[in-house]
């Protein structure tokens, strides 16, 4: 599932397949998996977004059974170190976690994390958020207000 759209297919976003074996890679399969997540980097492209890379959690996250907590030692460094190699063109899009089940819902925690992240954004963009779960992907564009679209597979 690497294509992904609004319902009405203006506004389109594709993830890399490095960015998917990321994902892969921290499903949570078994009853003793923790939480995993990081930054969405990639290009913006009018309203069409390309996620090239997804950071993978770091030794100074907190990861449990239901929480992620992503700490900005890492993941900050690597997002910062895109943004200068590209000139600007790599950035910060968005935030992904995984959840423990098989098609991931957004909790309240969840949801006020991302307003709070849409709204310290610079470039007033919508929060890309990605979650996870064990058979599919919740993808998500926040705004600090209101409520997020949801995104839908195309494939």
């Amino acid at each position: 599932m690497s294509s992904w759209g609004s319902p009405d297919r203006k506004m389109l976003l594709s993830f890399s397949a490095s960015t998917l074996d990321v994902f892969n890679n921290h499903i949570q399969h078994r009853d003793t998996d923790c939480e995993a997540g990081g930054l969405l980097l990639g290009t913006v492209h009018g309203v069409h977004l390309l996620i090239d890379e997804a950071t993978a959690p770091t030794k100074w996250d907190r990861r449990f059974r239901y929480l992620f907590e992503r700490t900005p030692l890492g993941h900050a460094g690597i997002a910062l170190a895109r943004w200068k190699a590209s000139h600007g063109t790599v950035r910060y899009l968005g935030e992904w976690h995984t959840h423990p089940e098989d098609h991931p819902t957004p909790s309240s925690l969840d949801r006020s994390e991302w307003r709070r992240l849409a709204n310290d954004r610079k470039d007033k963009r919508p929060l890309l958020a990605v979650i996870v779960g064990r058979k599919s992907l919740r993808v998500e564009l926040v705004t600090a207000h209101g409520p997020g679209l949801v995104l839908q597979s195309i494939e």
